[in-house]
Order: C-alpha cells, then sequence, then structure tokens
C-alpha cells in the first residue's frame, strides 16, 4: 500500500484557514490533519475540518449532472451528461442574453474561501457575458467599511501575537466555536495572566471561559464603545501623544463621547454603570501602563443597523489609548486587506469592455427575484447561476427568497456537493468537487499567510472544478478570448501580486511545495502611525463619511427593531433574537454530516427563564418563534446564558433538515446596515410561543 502526504488549505469562512495535511493511500484520502509546522494552525482542527474525509466521501456527493424532473424544491432529478447540461445552459443564458444579459445574475459566496475556485473564472464569464453584478454582502461588508473609514483598510494584530497581550476584549465573537487557533493563544495569554472580557448579549462558550461577560443589548455596541471614550478622556487615560501624531479629528470625537455618560451608555446598552466605567478603566489604565491591551472585534455585532458604525466606534479606541504601539496590542476584525490579491487579473473586469451592468444585493434576492421589469430596476431576472452558496437557507426573509426560486420561469443552474436546499430548485443541477479534488490558493482573514492547495485525490464521479465548468461554458458560449483557456495553476500564479514586498516576491510553484507563507508585514502596523487612510492617520473625524453621507464622527444609531426605536413593535414581538453559528457547522456547510449533525442534535432556542415562565415554556418543549415575516420550530432551552429579552437559535440548518423544514432566516429582514450595504440578521424581534410536537422529530 502506497501512502502519500498532500498539502492542502481549509477552504471554509473561518479566519484560521488551516494548513492541511491530507494523506492519500492509492488514491483514497483516508486521513486530514492539521499541518503541525504551520504556526497558527499548530498541528489541530476544529471537529468540522477534522472530518473532511467524511464530508468527501458523504454516500449523497453529487457525482453526475442532472435535470429536474419534478415541481421546484421537490428534489426529483434524472441524471444527463455534461454534453447536455452545458448545451441546455448555453441555450437558455444565450436566448435571455440576446434580449438582455443583465437578466442573468450570478449568485455565489464563501462556499469556498478560494480566489480560485471562488471566484476567477467565474466573474471573467459573467464580465464577458455582461450579467448583472452581485453585491457579495451577505456577511462582513458594514463591519468592513466602519473599518476602512477608519483604519484605512483591514489590516490589524497579527493573530500570533495575541497570547502576549495583557488585556484581550473578545466583542461580538464566539471563537470557541470559530475562531479556535486565534482562542488557542487568548488561552496561551491567560496561562500568562493576562484578563480576558467577553462583550457578547450571549453567554457563548466563549464568555464562559473569560474573566468576565458583559451582556450588553444586541445592537448597542456602539454606545458602549462611546462611553468608554467618555470614561477614558474624562479621567485622561488617553496617550496624548499617539492622539496628536496618528489621528485626525480628537476635538470632534471628544464632542461626542462627552454626551455618552455612563448613566446615558449603561441605559442604551442594559448593563450597570459599573460595568462601562470598569471596563473603560482596565482598557485605559493597562494601555497607561505601557502593557498590551487587544481588541478581537467579529461580525456578528455588525449584523444590525447601526453595524457598520459599531465597528468604527470600537476600532477609534486603540488609537485613543496608544494601544497600537505594541505588537499585541490594537484590534483585530479581519487581516485580509494585508494581502496583495491580484483580483483584477484573475476576474477580469476589462472583459466588461465599457459596460456598468446593474448591481444586485445578494443580501435582498428575496425582494429582487420578485420584481417585475422596470425602468429603475432593469429586466426581471430570468436566470441565477448558485455556486459557492446556498440561499434558500442562509439568505434573509426566507419566505420570499422561496417563493422567488420557486418561478416557473426562472431558469436556475446550481453548482454543488450535495442536494442542499438551494440544489432542490434547479433546472440543472451540476457536480462540483470538494477541496481534497481541486487546485487552489488562499489569503487569510484571521492571519498573515498565503495559502495553497494541492489537489490530493482525483474528482469524484463526473464532478468538476468551478473553474473547468465555466471554461467549458464559455466554450459553449462561444467566448474564444486567451483568458478562458488558462489552467488552474495559471490562474493560482496570479493569486497574488509577486513583486509586492509583502508578498516576498511570491511563486505560486514554491508555495504549493511549502503549503504557505507569512507576508513580510511590521509586527505592529501602525505603532508609527502610517494609516492607510486619506490622511494616513486613524480618522476620529472622517470627511470620506461626510462625502458619502454619513456622520462623519462616530455615534450610535439604533437598531431598527427594538423598544427604543420602535416600542409598538416591540409591544407585539417584545423578544430580541440573534441566531449566531452553531459549533458543529459552519454557516450551513456541515449540516448533511451525520457525525455533526448528530452532535449538535436538533435546532434549539436558547430562552432566559423569566421569558420562558412568562410564555409556559419549560426546558426540552417545542417552541415556535415568529414574527410578521413568518415563524419556524425550536426546542426550547431554558438557560440564563440569554439575557432577559433575548433569545437565540444558533445556526444556520438546512431547512429540510430541520424540525419544521423552516430555520432562523423565516424571521430575519431584508433591511440592510448603516453603511456596506450588509444584512440585519440580528436586528430582529420576535414572539415565543409553545408549540405541538413537530411530526418531522423522528426524521432527524
Amino acid at each position: 500500500m502506497t501512502a502519500t502526504v498532500v498539502r492542502a488549505a481549509c477552504p471554509h469562512d473561518c479566519p484560521d484557514t488551516c494548513a492541511l495535511l491530507v494523506t492519500v493511500e492509492n488514491g483514497v484520502a483516508t486521513e486530514v490533519r492539521g499541518d503541525p509546522e504551520h504556526p497558527t494552525t499548530a498541528g489541530v482542527l476544529c471537529t468540522k475540518v477534522s472530518r473532511y474525509v467524511e464530508r468527501t466521501y458523504h454516500a449523497e456527493r453529487l457525482l453526475y449532472p442532472m435535470r429536474r424532473v419534478g415541481r421546484k424544491g421537490e428534489g426529483k432529478f434524472e441524471r444527463i451528461s455534461w454534453d447536455e447540461a452545458l448545451d441546455e445552459i448555453a441555450g437558455r443564458l444565450k436566448d435571455i442574453a440576446a434580449r438582455d444579459p443583465q437578466a442573468i445574475l450570478p449568485y455565489s459566496y464563501a462556499g469556498t474561501m478560494g480566489l480560485v475556485q471562488g471566484d476567477s473564472m467565474s466573474l471573467r464569464f459573467f464580465n464577458k457575458l455582461g450579467a448583472s453584478l452581485l453585491d457579495r454582502t451577505i456577511c462582513a461588508t458594514a463591519g468592513a467599511t466602519g473599518y476602512k473609514y477608519t483604519i484605512g483598510g483591514s489590516i490589524g494584530t497579527d493573530m500570533e501575537e495575541f497570547q502576549n497581550a495583557r488585556l484581550i476584549l473578545i466583542w461580538g465573537g464566539n471563537p470557541i466555536a470559530s475562531n479556535l487557533h486565534f482562542w488557542m493563544r487568548v488561552q496561551e495569554a491567560k496561562r500568562r495572566g493576562a484578563t480576558l472580557i467577553a462583550i457578547d448579549p450571549y453567554r457563548s462558550l466563549t464568555a464562559e471561559k473569560c474573566h468576565q461577560h458583559i451582556a450588553l443589548l444586541p445592537g448597542t455596541d456602539a454606545a458602549l464603545a462611546l462611553g468608554m471614550m467618555h470614561v477614558l478622556i474624562k479621567e485622561d487615560l488617553i496617550d496624548h501623544d499617539y492622539v496628536a501624531d496618528h489621528t485626525l479629528g480628537f476635538e470632534e470625537l471628544k464632542a461626542r463621547a462627552l454626551e455618552w455618560t455612563p448613566e446615558r451608555t449603561a441605559e442604551t446598552c442594559g448593563i450597570t454603570v459599573d460595568e462601562v466605567v470598569a471596563l473603560a478603566r482596565v482598557y485605559g489604565q493597562t494601555a497607561r501602563r505601557g502593557e498590551a491591551a487587544a481588541i478581537r472585534v467579529n461580525y456578528g455585532l455588525q449584523r444590525v443597523r447601526g453595524g457598520g458604525m459599531a465597528v468604527r466606534n470600537i476600532t477609534c479606541l486603540p488609537a485613543l489609548v496608544g494601544a497600537w504601539r505594541h505588537a499585541a496590542g490594537g484590534v483585530q476584525l479581519s487581516t485580509s486587506g494585508s494581502f496583495p490579491t491580484n483580483r483584477a487579473a484573475l476576474q477580469r473586469p476589462d472583459l466588461l469592455d465599457g459596460r456598468s451592468p446593474r448591481t444586485i444585493n445578494m443580501t435582498t434576492i428575496g425582494d429582487d427575484l420578485l420584481k417585475d421589469a422596470s425602468p429603475w430596476f432593469g429586466p426581471k431576472i430570468e436566470a441565477v447561476i448558485v455556486y459557492n452558496a446556498n440561499p434558500l437557507a442562509i439568505a434573509p426573509d426566507s419566505a420570499k427568497v422561496q417563493r422567488g426560486f420557486e418561478r416557473e420561469d426562472l431558469f436556475t443552474v446550481v453548482l454543488e456537493h450535495f442536494r442542499t436546499d438551494s440544489a432542490d430548485y434547479a433546472d440543472i443541477l451540476i457536480p462540483a468537487t470538494t477541496q481534497l479534488e481541486h487546485v487552489d490558493a488562499h489569503l487569510a482573514y484571521g492571519h498573515l499567510y498565503m495559502m495553497a492547495n494541492n489537489a490530493a485525490i482525483a474528482p469524484m464521479g463526473e464532478a468538476k472544478p468551478n473553474t473547468e465548468f465555466f471554461r467549458l461554458l464559455a466554450a459553449r458560449m462561444g467566448f474564444d478570448d486567451p483568458c478562458f483557456s488558462e489552467t488552474d495553476d495559471e490562474l493560482a500564479a496570479q493569486a497574488f501580486n509577486a513583486k509586492d514586498t509583502r508578498a516576498i516576491h511570491f511563486d505560486w510553484e514554491s508555495l504549493k511545495r511549502k503549503g504557505w507563507q507569512k507576508l513580510n508585514m511590521p509586527a505592529a502596523p501602525f505603532a508609527q502611525g502610517g494609516f492607510p487612510t486619506p490622511s494616513g492617520k486613524c480618522e476620529f473625524y472622517s470627511s470620506t463619511m461626510a462625502k458619502d453621507g454619513l456622520d462623519p464622527v462616530p455615534t450610535y444609531i439604533p437598531p431598527y427593531e427594538s423598544v427604543a426605536s420602535n416600542p409598538e413593535l416591540a409591544e407585539k414581538y417584545p423578544l430580541a433574537m440573534i441566531s449566531p453559528p452553531a459549533r458543529n457547522f459552519l454557516n450551513s456547510t456541515f449540516v448533511n454530516v451525520q457525525s455533526l449533525r448528530a452532535t449538535e442534535g436538533e435546532p434549539h432556542l436558547d430562552i432566559h427563564p423569566v421569558d420562558a415562565a412568562a410564555r409556559g415554556l419549560e426546558h426540552g418543549d417545542m417552541a415556535r418563534i415568529f414574527n410578521d415575516r413568518g415563524s419556524f420550530v425550536a426546542r426550547a432551552r431554558v438557560t440564563d446564558k440569554a439575557r432577559p429579552g433575548l433569545v437565540v437559535g444558533l445556526s444556520i440548518w438546512w431547512k429540510k433538515l430541520s424540525t419544521d423544514g423552516k430555520n432562523a432566516n423565516e424571521v430575519t429582514s431584508q433591511r440592510l446596515t448603516d453603511m456596506g450595504r450588509a444584512p440585519t440578521f440580528y436586528d430582529t424581534l420576535v414572539q415565543v410561543e409553545k408549540a405541538a410536537p413537530s411530526t418531522r422529530d423522528e426524521t432527524l
């Protein structure tokens, strides 16, 4: 028996982007483990990716092209050949494009984070076609926009430095479930004497293991940051030299922060005055002592109306106290802006040839699929090509999304590994390769390593990489530009700018052999300022925001749905709901892996004992969660992990594998954030009542 070890990289939407070692015996992958030599992976994988062999060889893998033979959503298909599939897809797209190519829409996101299999050949195809553009906002654009206005780009504290911090604020995240290797560094910092504080409406697994948990109301993080600024300024815990040399707009910030007394902040956030003051003091005093104070801010807190502003406000704090002076200080939201990624070479926007197609926001797909043609909207959407995404499960206001995909006049193609909720609505279903079966190049958003993924095994059945599907489809459409003939290795070689000093003269062949290579970045990126903003400083006052019609100074924007902002709605639906990731799933990936779903059990709703008692709910009862948009059913867990007035539905379940064929996105809204045009998943009011046990329980 011949065994080889292949270097690979985890493709999923996680900041860790682990380096993998895949053991292959006689052409079969037998084990996936973490690379012990990679400094951030350190030989450790999460429970999800450690099951990647199980996922790749899953009995329900899609192995052949399929054509729908039943009703949309029924999930009935017949096997067809690749030639039949490509001919039908090309024929339908040609007919639509002859009228208006903008009636064709790609729908993709982070089913793979790979620069090659994500959006390279696919966007070349859609740019050449002139299809509608997709605004890919479903996860992170609100926070990224607020961060960019303040810092200038997605650059932050190196994950490998966090163990040297003396204070770590884990703000709006649960790294035990979604950022394991960061948590390993945090645990080392704790062993060295660091103080850990979790700021989160929910007492997550992470919050339980911190020294303190501040359970603020959802959507009030911006107010808490302003209250901290108030105390820092009033008690003179700021770094005056750093502020003078490396920030812009301190006087404007000071005036705004002084409006946010601890009393006002505490009332807005639903916490105590002591919590506001103590948090600010420990943060400011740690920096004053010359010790590293670090913030890990995550994307959960930006999924509300004022989410972009919340991230902006938090991002002002390190500059205010001079925390950037230390390699282990500052803040990390994402490190993706550190990478000199050559997206223009990969995606070829020049193929648009001067055209400016309309842009459809992926968050509002439910509404947009139901719109007729109009002068302001453009043509009705007649075709959707779904890849690296599962919109029926992950898009908000799910009932509308489903109605849109049920349209008989909508031609839908889905590239997938499995028959997901979205796959059931496909007219043509295309089998895609998994990460073990194709080549890819990766950046990371939680560390600073360029990553290579080598194909470990041959594609299963007749599955093909996304790139190959779009090459073949381009040929069927008559697109003969040389760029459509480039191989995956040729694409990967263009992933990073080889001449940029950050990439240390990136070379794809050497990266493939090594598997990973760290960027050439300073340990403390903003110790001496040099922010990539228009002014070169951390911008407390942003003239760019003023030009964009936004308040140029940090402020507080209340949620759309809360007692304070909409008392009439809150009277009808008095409970706030958030739906953070379940530990054993990654967005909607891995839900169909039996061992992981068995561990997760079934959809649950965590509800505080006071709120449960008021509704006659006991632990283990079935609960119906509802508002004007829809409803879903979950098993109630009566626990004080959820603060009073809050319910928590860990997500995202495939609807077909959930208790009642629905998931948390039945009740979420298509409203957008203050900046970044992002979704407001955690800006949701609901009511909860006892429900009868579901007849679907036994099928789980």
